[in-house]
């Protein structure tokens, strides 16, 4: 049932994706000749208080920053990306303390080469790391049960190195399969068995193949849309244990300095949970460019 269950989610999302996906491959522009850098920043934050308020309410203070560094090179057929992604947010509610809203440590490196002569398919390789800044937690339901830690620092970091075919039918939009080598690595041993890594070690080593979907659209006036959809399947396991990672962004700049975002993503990941991980962040506030 499990597998019937994984593999209608799999073709509803490869068919969303069709519509209006996006891989998470960083477009170098064709027109490109050497280098061009980017660098944004945005401070969202939100604020409640309440008192002797009739309709009720609980006092609240929520903050998230985000960072986008990238950096882009085409010489000829040749082109490199290189992206770092940085989140971090939390919120303070009244009675309930601090916690964790938002955090990423996202580093992409990205390598093409085109091999048609309509520039449409090309050699592709990526090296592609991920982790978190934080201590993550399982909030009890209750007063009497403790917290459950579940993450923290370089526990998991995901290394994923890559090589295969991409297909960019359109400038926003691409298509890549290859094969891959997936490294966990938890520096706290006592988290291993949550990330498919043996109990007492750090490191464990996969090969598999590599599936991902891109597309990135501005669906109204100042409104940005970006996703993206990739697979993992570990050669040695079933279908039903293939990762799965869909990611969507609607970002909508109100004026030159301030801008609202939406995030919705889904994982799954057999190692972590049978059930599907799910995360949703609506925010505004303020957004600059660095460079």
């Amino acid at each position: 049932m499990k597998r019937y269950k994984l593999l209608s989610l799999f073709a509803v999302i490869l068919f969303t994706a069709s519509q209006t996906v996006n891989a998470q491959s960083i477009t170098v522009p064709d027109t490109l000749d050497g280098w061009k850098t980017s660098w944004l920043a945005n401070l969202n934050g939100a604020q409640a208080a309440y008192s002797n308020w009739a309709a009720g309410g609980v006092n609240s203070l929520s903050g998230n920053a985000t960072t986008v560094y990238t950096s882009i090179y085409r010489q000829n057929k040749f082109g490199y990306a290189f992206r770092v992604n940085l989140k971090y947010g939390q919120s303070k509610i009244e009675n309930e303390g601090v916690r964790k809203t938002d955090d990423l440590i996202l580093i992409r490196n990205q390598f093409t080469y085109k091999i048609s002569n309509d520039g449409k398919w090309a050699a592709l390789g990526g090296i592609h790391i991920q982790t978190q800044f934080d201590d993550g937690f399982e909030f009890a339901d209750n007063d009497t049960d403790p917290d459950v830690l579940v993450s923290k620092f370089l526990a998991p970091l995901y290394l994923i190195e890559s090589a295969g075919i991409e297909y960019r039918p359109a400038p926003n939009l691409a298509a890549d399969l290859g094969l891959g080598l997936k490294q966990t690595i938890v520096r706290d041993t006592t988290l291993a068995d949550r990330y498919g890594v043996d109990a007492g070690e750090k490191f464990r080593s996969e090969a598999g193949l590599t599936f991902g979907l891109s597309y990135e659209k501005e669906v109204a006036t100042n409104i940005l849309y970006t996703g993206s959809f990739s697979s993992f399947s570990n050669f040695k396991l079933p279908l039903s244990s293939t990762d799965l990672f869909w990611s969507n962004e609607l970002v909508g700049q109100i004026n030159s300095i301030v801008s609202a975002s939406l995030q919705f993503e889904l994982r799954y990941d057999d190692d972590f949970s049978n059930e599907v991980q799910l995360k949703q962040v609506l925010s505004a506030g303020v957004s600059v460019s660095l460079y």
